[in-house]
């Protein structure tokens, strides 16, 4: 109402007749607000993860390649290291805390549709914002075509949140954690909040009471790593998030292995997907029922037994 008025005064105060209607007064550009700049803990951290990256490649790691001539396997290996991956925890919660030691599980994956909803935190810069909604898109679709079973994007309410996060939001990160996935274990938002810098990246699934099938998820990528590393982080945690909880050392080529030989999902790593969500498995199988099974998909996969 006051700047009516304004206008108002203004055209009476001319010395001419108005015979028309003025011109229609053109909108200032709105400019938006600049985003807010990375603390200094989170500058320390992009550097130290710089060196780690460039450490990393120095010595042949981080590989893009999927694996090749050097990196056989069969399908025996292909049996064990899905059997090892799939169907074993990596960590077991005492008094709260999450302690890293391998104990047998069951077969755990989704049923329902996956609906990916990315989020920034404040800090994370607007290219950066742009490169990693490209590289997530072209995994999601890479994941669905793979594993055979309905994997999206979304812009709207997601049920797995894969969060890029600085140094200066994930610390306090719980509450809006608690708002996007409501019932959340506290374990989960305490583990995500005091993240340690020895720890690059992380994803929770969780399912309803005793079901061992997924119904949320939530991944969270330093915003802090370079390119590569924080593109290794996104294929890690997302294709973890879909059932491949575990690692293991035996494993090779495939990003479930400690050692960071290889960055990207490889191509044992795309079978051990086809296996998870073939229709002769289920959420809830022990070892011992998956087996036999695993064995006849893996052997499928690559041509017979060996």
């Amino acid at each position: 109402m006051l700047a009516l008025c304004l206008t108002v005064i203004t055209a009476c105060e001319t010395a001419a007749p108005v015979t028309s209607p003025p011109p229609a007064t053109r909108p200032e550009p709105q400019i938006p607000a600049p985003r807010a700049v990375p603390g200094d803990a989170s500058r320390k951290l992009s550097a130290h993860y710089a060196r780690v990256e460039r450490d990393l490649r120095t010595q042949g790691l981080l590989r893009q390649d999927g694996g090749g001539p050097d990196t056989p396997y069969n399908a025996r290996q292909l049996t064990e290291n899905f059997l090892r991956i799939a169907l074993y925890d990596e960590y077991v919660s005492r008094a709260g805390t999450l302690v890293a030691e391998q104990t047998e599980s069951r077969l755990r994956r989704w049923e329902q549709p996956v609906r990916v909803q990315v989020s920034f935190g404040e800090t994370v810069p607007d290219a950066q914002r742009r490169t990693d909604r490209r590289n997530i898109d072209s995994y999601i679709k890479r994941l669905a075509d793979v594993s055979g079973h309905p994997i999206s994007t979304t812009g709207g309410t997601g049920n797995f949140q894969v969060l890029v996060l600085n140094e200066d939001e994930r610390p306090t990160y719980g509450d809006t954690l608690r708002r996007m996935i409501p019932g959340i274990d506290p374990t989960a938002v305490r583990t995500i909040e005091t993240m340690t810098e020895d720890t690059f990246c992380l994803v929770f699934a969780f399912s309803r009471g005793t079901d061992s099938a997924y119904t949320r998820a939530v991944a969270v990528i330093r915003g802090e790593h370079p390119d590569l590393l924080r593109l290794s982080c996104i294929h890690e945690e997302l294709a973890q998030g879909l059932g491949l909880a575990n690692d293991s050392p035996r494993a090779r080529p495939s990003i479930f292995n400690d050692d960071e030989e290889f960055g990207l999902l490889t191509t044992q790593d795309e079978m051990m997907l086809r296996m998870l969500y073939d229709d002769r498995l289920r959420p809830g199988m022990s070892l011992t029922e998956a087996r036999p099974i695993a064995k006849t998909i893996a052997e499928e996969l690559l041509g017979g037994p060996s």
